[in-house]
């Protein structure tokens, strides 16, 4: 059995190790047909697991009859499917937003409605706006709480005879809703507003492309009212183990045709980017070649340093794609 998993993506491939990788942290909780079905999803849609543009998540990891899995893809996923069609522009626009100040409180603090968000698709030789809501009632992760519950005969039994109970509101109890505040829904609500309503426009526009494949912004409510505190905690440590690796302070780069992406950590990127190009000096095709297949990686870059180094690095692949060695 090959010990290299291949994936389209700027024809990549992932050995041993990288596939370990994957396998503890972006798909940690998945048995192994899970996990076959992951990385064969992600290879269908050529995203990069190791960027965190797709990832899975398993519900009621320990009961058997209930659980399931599903395949997440970050925002940066669905606009790298719809960039690849060709026929993708984004609205140059902000999202805009509904807003009642009465809505305002712990369930809601900035009040949202909906937001609505466009993008754009070129079809039958024009660009067409598609336009797509999403609302606050709909996709925040709120549960509904009550200020005191009582234990009741529910009239049925456990399969040993038991009495089983259920958990109801005591009489007079006042209902409360509270928001999942573990994630970025308390501190930029408008903004995961927004992810889900381009997610929205985006399956919208790209039906065939799309289909079935959900941001994680769509999913955090059914994920607040399933997962545990223990299983918050887990997955907490899952983030912190990434960021002990490395993940998120770094970006893959693929340095040649046949090996396979490697994270480089953001500081050194320029030093590896401008070493390569001395490699391909005299050879403005291969340059170009080179950039095109780590067109993601070097956006990426471009867009998290803040640095000049993205900007030198940029004039640098510039002037070497038109070079030429007499």
């Amino acid at each position: 059995m090959s010990s290299v998993v291949t994936m389209p993506t700027a024809a990549a491939a992932y050995d041993a190790k990288a596939v370990a990788l994957i396998r503890r942290t972006v798909a940690a909780d998945t048995n192994d047909d899970e996990f076959n079905l992951f990385v064969h999803t992600a290879r269908h849609l050529r995203l990069d697991p190791l960027r965190r543009q797709i990832f899975a998540f398993v519900y009621n990891k320990d009961k058997p009859a209930k659980r399931r899995m599903s395949i997440i893809v970050a925002i940066d996923g669905f606009r790298a499917i719809a960039d690849r069609t060709g026929a993708y522009r984004p609205d140059e626009d902000e999202p805009s937003y509904e807003i009642d100040p009465e809505l305002k409180g712990p369930a809601n603090p900035a009040g949202l409605v909906k937001a609505t968000v466009r993008v754009f698709k070129f079809a039958h030789g024009a660009w067409h706006r598609v336009t797509a809501s999403a609302y606050w009632e709909e996709y925040a992760p709120v549960t509904e709480q009550w200020s005191d519950v009582v234990r009741k005969d529910s009239g049925k039994t456990w399969p040993n005879g038991d009495v089983r109970y259920d958990v109801v509101p005591a009489e007079g109890a006042t209902r409360i809703l509270k928001l999942d505040t573990s994630g970025n829904w308390g501190k930029m609500p408008r903004l995961m507003l927004a992810k889900v309503a381009e997610a929205l426009a985006l399956r919208k526009a790209w039906p065939d492309d799309l289909a079935n494949v959900y941001a994680a912004e769509e999913m955090d409510r059914s994920r607040a009212s399933e997962v545990l505190p223990s299983e918050a905690a887990a997955e907490g440590a899952t983030q912190e183990r990434l960021e002990r690796i490395g993940a998120g302070r770094t970006i893959l780069f693929q340095f040649g045709p046949n090996t396979p992406l490697e994270p480089v950590e953001i500081g050194r990127i320029a030093d590896r980017v401008r070493e390569h190009l001395h490699v391909l000096a005299g050879d403005p095709a291969a340059v170009r070649a080179w950039e095109m297949q780590n067109r993601h990686g070097l956006r990426e870059w471009w867009g998290r340093d803040t640095s000049r180094d993205p900007l030198e690095t940029k004039k640098a692949i510039e002037a070497a794609q038109r070079e030429v060695v007499a």
